[in-house]
């Protein structure tokens, strides 16, 4: 598929006014995503699993205006009036138009909230920008008779994209597969689409608990770190390094081999961060507390012999992976010996989910 299958012909049908409601997870990534081209198209692969109970819900309201020339809209988050959030949903706007012609024709009520505290570190860009994407979805599939479940998703995925690039990966599950990679069968820079092949039970409704190391705002947007590996000097080799862990992802998911699974998630959420301390400005994110939970977390699975991993987004906050079978005893070490590191004891359990749903 191309950009121009997602541009619509003339519409079919009209509407004067309504309202939709979506609610769409967060995900974690397990092979890292950085560094972008134009257009918002990865410069290497990514795989996330999807997450359940950090997500998303957003009712956007629309009634037809007068005038088309500009965009209209307004948003909300819990309630309160946000006009900070504006800019990033003009540009948003500006951006998929071409692909969602109406957006002009109507004013927008966007009301938002998330189940997980704002600004906590957790992807919410991922989750509110695909939330925001389904429910436009929603309004064009009343406009265009006869639109399949499986293009709704695919569009939707390609237009949370245009919004913030790890949102394409939040409208299905379990594990989702985003940017063009010879090891696997269908997979685009266009858009997120679910891991083809088999998964072992070892995988299923994998753990996630997500440790609040830091709840403040990033030191350094994602944008701008992305941008920061136009210039990189390892760029080149990190990018052959994700094709090369996603090849190497196919055999353990098959398998259930959890203790390679392990190796390769921790390996690609310090190759993460290295990329950031060794970029030209360079920054760290991860926190000292961040270090003590990781070396408690090796500690810990050396003495026990369980399967729990890290993985790291671009900041400081941890999470925990494991497998569900596991979760008594590593649930009562994280409430032991970890929470102590968390800003203000405050950690989330969460677990593998299975994409957006429609609110009705």
């Amino acid at each position: 598929m191309t950009e121009h299958d997602f541009s619509p012909k003339p519409y079919t049908n009209s509407i004067e006014k309504g309202k939709v409601t979506w609610e769409s997870p967060s995900n974690i990534a397990l092979v890292k995503y950085w560094g972008k081209k134009k257009d918002q198209i990865p410069e290497n692969p990514s795989i996330s699993f999807t997450l359940n109970e950090c997500k998303t819900i957003t009712t956007l309201t629309f009634t037809k205006k007068e005038s088309n020339k500009d965009f209209s809209f307004e948003v909300y988050l819990d309630g309160n009036k946000k006009d900070d959030f504006k800019p990033k949903i003009q540009t948003f706007f500006e951006r998929i138009e071409s692909y969602l012609p109406f957006l002009r024709d109507y004013h927008f009520k966007i009301e938002t909230k998330n189940t997980f505290p704002h600004s906590s570190g957790i992807a919410s860009s991922a989750s509110g920008m695909s939330a925001l994407a389904l429910c436009l979805m929603s309004i064009e599939k009343q406009l265009i008779s006869g639109m399949s479940e499986e293009f709704f998703n695919q569009k939707a995925s390609f237009l949370a994209r245009l919004g913030s690039g790890s949102a394409c990966r939040s409208i299905e599950g379990d594990l989702i597969v985003w940017g063009k990679t010879d090891s696997i069968e269908g997979s685009t820079d266009l858009f997120g689409v679910k891991y083809p092949y088999k998964i072992h039970q070892n995988f299923k409704n994998y753990q996630d608990t997500i440790l609040l190391v830091d709840k403040g705002e990033k030191q350094v947007s994602s944008t701008v770190g992305h941008n920061l590996m136009h210039n990189h000097p390892f760029a080149q080799n990190r990018f052959q390094q994700a094709h090369n862990n996603l090849e190497k992802l196919k055999p353990i998911f098959e398998s259930g081999d959890l203790n390679a699974f392990v190796k390769l998630v921790e390996s690609e959420a310090l190759t993460l961060h290295a990329m950031m301390m060794t970029s030209m400005p360079y920054f760290i994110l991860m926190k000292p507390n961040t270090l003590e939970i990781i070396n408690k977390i090796w500690r810990f699975r050396q003495d026990s012999g369980l399967h729990i991993c890290f993985t790291l987004d671009a900041g400081a906050n941890v999470h925990i992976l494991y497998p569900e079978n596991e979760a008594t005893q590593i649930l009562e070490f994280i409430k032991r010996e970890l929470v102590v590191y968390c800003q203000n004891g405050h950690y989330i359990c969460d677990q593998i989910g299975f994409g957006a749903k429609k609110i009705d």
